[in-house]
C-alpha cells in the first residue's frame, strides 16, 4: 500500500530526502533539502507549500517539492537560483507518483502545474504527458535553455587535445599573456569562515563584469548568495576561486562540487583587466583543478555563453513542461 502525505518542511524526511535523491534519474544539487531550504527562507514569503511525498512499508519512493500561487502549482525555485529542477522518483514508481500528482493537482483546485528548467533525461519528460492528456489536460512542452558541460579526461593535457584547433590555440596564447603579466595567482577558497568573508568580493566583481549581472543582483539575490555560499561550505561543496593581480582580485569564479561533477554556478571579473582574459582563464583554471581533483563532468549550467564552447562545453537541453485542464 502507496500512501501519499503533505510536505510540510525541508527537515522532517531529510536523511530519506537524501536517500532517494541519491537513486533518483535526477540526482543535483539544486534538489537537495539544504538549497531548497535556503531558497525557501529568501524567496518563499507569499508563498504556500504545496509538495508531497509517496510512502509505502519500505519508505519513502516519491518526493514533490512545490509550491502553490493562486491556482498555479510549480517547483520550489525559479530560473534565476534553479538550473534543474525535477521530481525525485524512486524508479519503477513514476506511474504511481505522476498518478498522485495529478490527483493532488485536482485537490488542490488548480489549473495549471509549470514546470521548469527539466533535464533532457528527465522521466518526468517521459511518463507525466501521455497521462495527463489521458486525464483530460493539455500538455505543452518547450525548449526552455541549454546547459552546456562536458565529460573530463583525465589530465589537462587530454583536455586541451579534445579542444579545436582553434580553441586549444586561442586557450594557450591567453595563458601565455596572462603567464607575463606582473605579481598574479590564482587560488580557491572552500573553508566555511573563509568563505563567508569573500562572498562580498564575489558580489562586487560578479556587478562589476556586465550591466545585466549589476541588475540580476537585487538586496534578495545577494542575501541568497550569502546564505548558499555560507550552507554549502558547511557540506563541502563551495569552491570559490580567484585570480589575483597587481594584488587585488580581478576575477572570480563560484562553483559548487556534487558528488562527480563541479558546477559553475556565477563568476565575475574586472573589467579593466579584460586585456589578460581574466574571466575565462580563471574559469578555465577552476575546470583545470576539478580534471586534477578527479571530477568527471564539469557542468556550466543554465545559458549558450560564448565561453562554455570555448572550453569544450556541449549542449543539454532544459524544458518546460506547462499542464492544464480546462
Amino acid at each position: 500500500m502507496i500512501a501519499a502525505a503533505p510536505l510540510k518542511s525541508f527537515q522532517e524526511i531529510q536523511k530519506e530526502w537524501e536517500r532517494l535523491l541519491s537513486i533518483s534519474p535526477v540526482n543535483t544539487l539544486f534538489l537537495t533539502p539544504a538549497w531548497q531550504e535556503v531558497w525557501w527562507e529568501v524567496f518563499g514569503n507569499g508563498s504556500s507549500m504545496a509538495g508531497f511525498y509517496l510512502r509505502n512499508s519500505d519508505g519513502i519512493k516519491a518526493i514533490a517539492s512545490l509550491v502553490r500561487h493562486d491556482d498555479i502549482m510549480a517547483f520550489v525555485g525559479n530560473r534565476d537560483t534553479f538550473d534543474y529542477n525535477d521530481f525525485m522518483i524512486q524508479p519503477g514508481y513514476e506511474p504511481a507518483f505522476f498518478s498522485a500528482l495529478l490527483g493532488r493537482l485536482e485537490e488542490q483546485r488548480c489549473n495549471t502545474l509549470e514546470l521548469s528548467s527539466l533535464m533532457e533525461i528527465s522521466p518526468t519528460l517521459v511518463y507525466l504527458p501521455e497521462l495527463a492528456r489521458q486525464r483530460g489536460y493539455t500538455v505543452e512542452v518547450i525548449e526552455e535553455d541549454v546547459a552546456p558541460g562536458l565529460v573530463l579526461p583525465k589530465t589537462w593535457d587530454h583536455y586541451l587535445a579534445g579542444l579545436s584547433k582553434k580553441d586549444r590555440h586561442e586557450l594557450r596564447r591567453k595563458f601565455r599573456r596572462l603567464d607575463a603579466g606582473d605579481q598574479q595567482h590564482w587560488y580557491c577558497v572552500s573553508d566555511p569562515a573563509d568563505a563567508t568573508q569573500r562572498v562580498g568580493d564575489f558580489i562586487a566583481l560578479m556587478r562589476q563584469s556586465r550591466k545585466d549581472k549589476d541588475i540580476y543582483m537585487t538586496p534578495e539575490r545577494e542575501r541568497f548568495f550569502h546564505r548558499i555560499a555560507q550552507r554549502t561550505a558547511q557540506l563541502g561543496m563551495l569552491r570559490l576561486f580567484f585570480l589575483e593581480m597587481d594584488e587585488k582580485p580581478v576575477a572570480t569564479t563560484l562553483c559548487f562540487d556534487y558528488g562527480t561533477s563541479r558546477l559553475l554556478y556565477n563568476s565575475g571579473y574586472d573589467p579593466e583587466y579584460s586585456y589578460y582574459s581574466v574571466g575565462l582563464l580563471l574559469n578555465a583554471l577552476a575546470l583545470r583543478d576539478a580534471i586534477e581533483g578527479g571530477k568527471q563532468y564539469f557542468d556550466f549550467l543554465r545559458g549558450p555563453e560564448p565561453y562554455k564552447y570555448d572550453l569544450g562545453g556541449q549542449n543539454r537541453i532544459l524544458y518546460q513542461m506547462v499542464v492544464k485542464r480546462h
